[in-house]
């Protein structure tokens, strides 16, 4: 009998963290949902000795597989990137797929400096950044609500509707300020917007989710309560929709949305501005 062909593993390849190799080819991944895929990340592969391990590792995996592994790699260095190209895989190399291309566009080279995407950059991105997500932090769950007014933008949600990732995504990302309140029970039975963010409606977007996902979600975090029963989270959520749409609170269904998504959507339809370089 063969190898299962639905059985293969996946290498993000990078000289620094991997953040660009497992976000590009991830994306690329999602297109073949049905197949059965190890992922490894292999970071700081920044000397020849380390890629030659690397070519190490990913041929055992095909040895156990029975499959040629797929990498995908945005090694920068000419030597690191030719030791990973003479393995036995499929190897992606997105620095010859775009920089290299680029460059004859361009009509110069490329300063092919290692870490360059991910590194520190301009120290004052770097502060924008870290203020963005001590902000975050620091209004996360309506904590801190006389910070509310420093906000670009405030997400409402029921308990575990998703509401700090987009946070905090935004603030690292683009050095955005979001903020996040919690709708509760008390909420829904005073009637109107809680009164904390009442004066910043204008900044207001208001995230839902399934009644059934949202079960299974807190279930995860308390078991058999009555917090995670699957009729306590149809009735918040149905009260936060309604809150949503008698206070004509733009809000958007999460249930199947990366983070990247819900930031996304909420920087185009707020137009909101980044404060850093991405």
């Amino acid at each position: 009998m063969g190898p299962d062909p639905m059985k293969r593993t996946v290498f993000f390849v990078s000289d620094r963290t991997g953040i660009t190799a497992k976000a590009l080819g991830g994306t690329l991944l999602t297109q073949f949902a049905d197949l059965e895929l190890a992922r490894v990340s292999l970071p700081f592969v920044d000397s020849v000795e380390k890629a030659r391990a690397a070519v190490q590792r990913i041929e055992a995996a095909g040895r156990a597989d029975g499959a040629l592994p797929v990498v995908f790699s945005t090694l920068v260095d000419a030597q690191c990137r030719a030791v990973l190209g003479s393995a036995q895989a499929a190897v992606f190399d997105f620095f010859a797929t775009f920089v290299v291309p680029l460059e004859r566009v361009l009509g110069t080279t490329s300063s092919q400096a290692v870490g360059r995407a991910h590194g520190m950059g301009e120290p004052r991105d770097y502060q924008v950044r870290m203020d963005a997500v001590n902000f975050a932090l620091s209004t996360d769950d309506g904590v801190q609500t006389t910070r509310l007014d420093q906000a670009d933008v405030i997400l409402l949600g029921v308990s575990r509707s998703g509401k700090t990732p987009p946070c905090l995504y935004l603030a690292m990302e683009l050095g955005i300020h979001a903020a996040n309140y919690p709708l509760t029970a008390e909420d829904f039975a005073l009637g109107g917007l809680p009164r904390a963010v009442r004066p910043h409606r204008s900044r207001l977007f208001g995230l839902t989710i399934l009644p059934e996902r949202l079960h299974e979600i807190r279930e995860q975090r308390r078991a058999g309560s009555a917090y995670a029963s699957l009729e306590e989270c149809r009735f918040e959520v149905r009260q936060a929709e309604r809150l949503y749409r008698a206070e004509r609170i733009p809000f958007l269904n999460t249930t199947r949305m990366s983070v990247e998504e819900i930031a996304t959507t909420l920087v185009h339809q707020y137009g909101l501005e980044a404060r850093v370089l991405r």
